[in-house]
C-alpha cells in the first residue's frame, strides 16, 4: 500500500478489471454464439435448397413441434415429432421450394435459446417461371441447441394456398 492509499483500493481495481474483463467475454461469447448459429442454419438451408433436409431435420428434438398455419395446403397444422416434421420438409423440397435465412436474432442462455430467423422462400414451376414469393419469420425455442418448438409466420398466408393450387395443377402431390 502506498502513502494516501486506502486500504484494499488495490483489490478494489482489481475486482473491476476483472468484472469489466468477464463482461467483454460473455458479449464476445454471445457474438460467437450468434455467428455460429447463422452459419449452420445456412449451411442447412444450403443442403435443403439441394434437396437433402436430413441436416435441418438434425436440428429437431425427437419431441420437436412444428407449427405451420392453418390453410388447405399441404403444410398446415401442427407437426408432432421428426418423422411428422421429416415429412413436411420433404413436401418443401418436393415442391421445388427455396429459401434463404438473411437474418439471426437470439436470445436467452444456451441451454434454452429462443431464435428469431428471417426466411425467405420461392418456387419457380418446370419452366423456370416464378409461382411463388413470401417473407417469413420464424420463431424457435430449444433445449441445448436442438429445437423444440417452432412457428412460422408468413407475410402473406393466401399465397401458400396459391402455391397449392399452382403445385396441384403441375401434378406435384403432397409426400407421404
Amino acid at each position: 500500500m502506498t502513502q494516501g492509499e486506502e486500504p484494499g483500493a488495490g483489490r478494489s481495481t482489481r475486482a473491476v478489471a476483472l468484472l469489466g474483463a468477464g463482461a467483454g467475454a460473455a458479449i464476445a461469447a454471445r457474438a460467437l454464439l450468434s455467428r455460429a448459429a447463422l452459419l449452420k442454419l445456412r449451411h442447412d438451408v444450403r443442403a435443403l435448397n439441394a434437396g437433402d433436409y436430413e441436416p435441418v431435420l438434425g436440428s429437431y428434438a425427437e419431441d420437436a413441434v412444428l407449427h405451420f398455419n392453418a390453410g388447405s395446403h399441404r403444410w398446415s397444422g401442427e407437426h408432432r415429432g421428426r418423422p411428422a416434421i421429416g415429412r413436411f420438409l420433404r413436401n418443401f423440397v418436393g415442391a421445388g421450394l427455396q429459401g434463404e435465412v438473411s437474418e439471426l436474432f437470439l436470445a436467452g442462455p444456451p441451454w434454452r435459446l429462443t431464435l428469431v430467423a428471417r426466411f425467405d422462400d420461392r418456387a419457380h414451376d418446370p419452366a423456370g417461371k416464378e409461382i411463388y414469393r413470401n417473407r417469413t419469420v420464424l420463431v424457435a425455442r430449444t433445449r441445448w441447441g436442438r429445437i423444440v418448438r417452432q412457428e412460422d409466420f408468413y407475410e402473406d398466408t393466401e399465397r401458400i394456398d396459391m402455391l397449392e393450387a399452382r403445385l396441384s395443377e403441375l401434378g406435384i402431390g403432397p409426400s407421404e
